[in-house]
């Protein structure tokens, strides 16, 4: 008889190493997907720190024979007065003063009265006036050419003191979005001038605005932010965020105007 057939004794393939081929290609994908990732952060990085900062240099109107009497909005036709003429030219002075080609360009609010007191900053400067519709004033639809001391016996009128951010005038824009379309606007102005120093000729309220913006201040607040007839505010607009450098200034050096 022919002697039994030994039982093989070799182990049958198996496939542990090409699992663990497969592991280690998705780590090492997974190892390339991150250092991917943190370079395009770095390259972010640097891109927005690239950025160079853009002052805006927003000034109020300068007083009409309504200030402080009506509340104009928009309605056509309303200039500035002598006083106001005055401070148009003081706020030019002032403006120019921060040396020969500082200002970049000049913008105002479509209202002749934003316009007027930026003719005599653009001459002063060397620069034209730009329209800029954005910085237009609030639309106050129904209430537009009311009495303020009309108004101010409305019961309406408490919520636009102490409520801003949830009141809509009559037949108009909402205070939020007032803030949003002016905020709006000049981070537009500040895209456009990167690293340069502008000037926006607006309102009262508009500027407010922004400052309670740049600051991170809610909308409910800026009411207690005050900004004269033809005063000057400063925002710094850097990649880190908002500066604010000046509000109401009347008649202080600009060229202090610098980051602690």
């Amino acid at each position: 008889m022919a002697p039994a057939a030994k039982k093989s004794t070799a182990k049958p393939a198996t496939k542990p190493a090409t699992k663990r081929a497969g592991s280690n290609s998705l780590a090492k994908e997974a190892v390339a997907k991150k250092a991917g990732a943190r370079a395009a952060s770095r390259r972010s990085t640097q891109k927005t720190e690239g950025v160079k900062p853009t002052l805006v240099i927003l000034v109020r109107h300068g007083r009409t024979p309504t200030t402080g009497k009506v509340l104009p909005g928009r309605a056509p036709g309303l200039h500035l007065g002598p006083e106001g003429i005055a401070q148009a030219t003081k706020a030019a002075e002032r403006i120019a003063a921060l040396g020969e080609n500082k200002i970049a360009a000049v913008y105002a609010s479509p209202m002749e009265r934003t316009r007027e007191t930026a003719a005599p900053i653009a001459k002063a400067v060397g620069k034209r006036v730009r329209i800029k519709k954005g910085l237009i004033e609030a639309d106050f639809g129904q209430w537009t050419g009311r009495k303020l001391t009309e108004l101010n016996k409305l019961p309406e009128w408490s919520q636009v003191q102490r409520y801003p951010s949830g009141f809509r005038f009559p037949g108009g824009e909402s205070f939020s979005e007032m803030q949003t379309r002016m905020t709006g606007a000049i981070r537009e102005l500040v895209a456009e001038h990167p690293g340069e120093t502008i000037v926006a000729t607006s309102h009262a309220d508009t500027i407010k605005a922004a400052v309670a913006d740049a600051m991170g201040t809610h909308l409910d607040l800026f009411q207690r932010i005050v900004v004269g007839p033809c005063s000057i505010t400063a925002i710094l607009y850097t990649s880190g965020g908002p500066v604010v450098l000046a509000v109401n200034s009347m008649g202080d050096d600009l060229s202090a105007l610098v980051p602690s």
